[in-house]
């Protein structure tokens, strides 16, 4: 996730190409009222990524009452966490050409539905495969949810603003991550720390992935009370109500036939790239490519989705009770939020390579440490436990791995693959970086289980391995886009 975090998808469609607008329109500002209202629809359309993050982290809490439930070993266990990953990539792929078929709104709408629906069915599963299908119908909702909530709020944004209303979509997940945590953690206590205790005939993690549909149902609310992109709107040739949409968004004032004129003129020079604009004489595909790809790798493999899938099981498996666990998911989801401010903050004033060297070398030697500690674990079953300074060390190293990679990687790759490839590229290059990301996070998110049952920390000098290789891998390969027109990309 992020946190495979908004991606543009899989998807050769929408919201790609919407820069070129920002760059052909004026620098005119809305008023007061404009702006409060376009704040609000932004705010509205990112509550798909506060469900992207609240659903792809609330099965955190679930993990170890559904292993006791259903009587399953590591890897069935795993497999059943990382099968929304499946979903996850379907959505991506298919929605942006169903987007431009019946517009955003509506895809907002089938995501909310696909929400609510998984929340229900994976509170109240007849078995374990019910609760994986339930969990791949709600991967196909934070698939979707993760195009074309940034699509959306590009299109609707007035050029002044974009890049500054854009960043509400990271924001809504990592807020999505925190509040998901926090819900858990209040519904265990609520159960008497057990995630397996009864509140009102369910058990405690039955409710902790059913309370998903209120901000499920508020999602689709909301949707009724935003306008359609006025880019979509154009393309089917509805231009009077395009116009009202961008006279609400960027203020009467404003020439809107010529705006109108701007939107399509974009809209007829962008390329529609294919896959084959990505292959090369040697290698398979283009050096730039490899570089996406890449990148959209190291940022998973370093295990980041193993502190938002399994860290409450994480720490239970090192001898922390069950309501501590919790606590300390909620605590490391608001060092993800403080670290994403700070990535907003930095990534446009030292750049996105020393930002991400930064984060590289600082998940290095937390991971290390982890690794460390985690190797002075005695005891087995119930009985594990570590040494009073191990523990301490534990966990400091893990909030800091998720503070270094929240304001680095986290914010920085999808900076790069929206910035690093030619035009005539984007769309095609970014859907097969974002592909990578998805394989590359299910492979952590299944193998986990059992590599910790293995050796847990052997597995995380495995990822402390791909933490160090990603330095001289930006150093050598990754280019330094700030302050670079998307023009000189090439």
């Amino acid at each position: 996730m992020a946190r495979a975090s908004a991606a543009s998808g899989p998807d050769e469609g929408v919201g790609v190409n919407s820069s070129v607008e920002s760059r052909t329109s004026s620098d005119h500002e809305p008023g007061a009222d404009s702006l409060v209202y376009v704040v609000f629809i932004t705010a509205a359309a990112a509550m798909g990524g506060f469900l992207f993050g609240y659903d792809s982290s609330v099965i955190n809490g679930a993990v170890e009452a559904i292993r006791s439930r259903y009587d399953i070993g590591s890897g069935t266990l795993a497999q059943v966490v990382a099968i929304a990953l499946i979903g996850c990539a379907v959505g991506a792929a298919i929605a942006g050409r169903i987007a431009d078929r019946i517009g955003r709104i509506w895809v907002m709408r089938i995501a909310a539905t696909l929400f609510t629906c998984s929340a229900i069915g994976s509170a109240l599963p007849f078995a374990l495969w019910d609760l994986a299908m339930w969990r791949v119908i709600g991967g196909i909702g934070i698939g979707m949810a993760s195009v074309i909530g940034p699509a959306y709020i590009a299109e609707v944004s007035p050029p002044a603003y974009r890049g500054r209303l854009a960043s509400f979509q990271q924001a809504a997940i990592v807020i999505g991550i925190a509040t998901s945590q926090l819900v858990n953690f209040a519904i265990l206590k609520m159960a008497g720390s057990e995630q397996r205790g009864q509140i009102a005939g369910l058990e405690a993690w039955q409710w902790m992935l059913g309370v998903m549909v209120i901000p499920a149902g508020l999602y689709g609310l909301f949707s009724f009370t935003i306008p359609e992109s006025p880019r979509y709107l154009i393309s089917v040739g509805k231009i009077d109500k395009a116009k009202e949409v961008l006279a609400g968004v960027e203020g009467g004032d404003n020439d809107l036939d010529a705006r109108v004129a701007q939107i399509e003129q974009a809209m007829h020079r962008e390329h529609k790239s294919t896959f084959k604009d990505l292959l090369g004489s040697r290698f398979g595909f283009l050096p730039v490519v490899w570089i996406g790809i890449g990148l959209s790798v190291f940022q998973q493999l370093v295990g980041i989705n193993v502190v938002f899938y399994y860290s409450a099981t994480l720490w239970q498996s090192v001898g922390i009770d069950p309501s501590s666990s919790f606590f300390y998911s909620f605590t490391t989801s608001i060092i993800n939020i403080v670290g994403t401010v700070i990535a907003m903050l930095l990534v446009d004033r030292i750049g996105r390579k020393p930002l991400a060297l930064i984060g590289s070398a600082g998940m290095t030697v937390s991971l290390a440490l982890e690794a460390w500690a985690f190797s002075a674990k005695t005891g087995s079953g119930d009985s594990v436990s570590l040494p009073h300074a191990q523990g301490i060390v534990a966990l400091v190293a893990a909030h800091c791995f998720v503070l270094f990679f929240a304001l680095s990687w986290g914010v920085v790759v999808w900076v790069l693959l929206g910035e690093m490839f030619p035009n005539k590229l984007r769309a095609a290059a970014l859907g097969v970086a974002a592909a990578a990301q998805w394989i590359a996070n299910w492979v952590i998110t299944a193998s986990f289980p059992s590599l910790a049952d293995w050796n847990l920390s052997g597995t995380y000098v495995i990822y402390t391995a791909f933490a160090l290789l990603s330095i001289p891998f930006v150093l050598r390969f990754v280019p330094e886009t700030k302050g670079k027109a998307l023009e000189e990309m090439g």
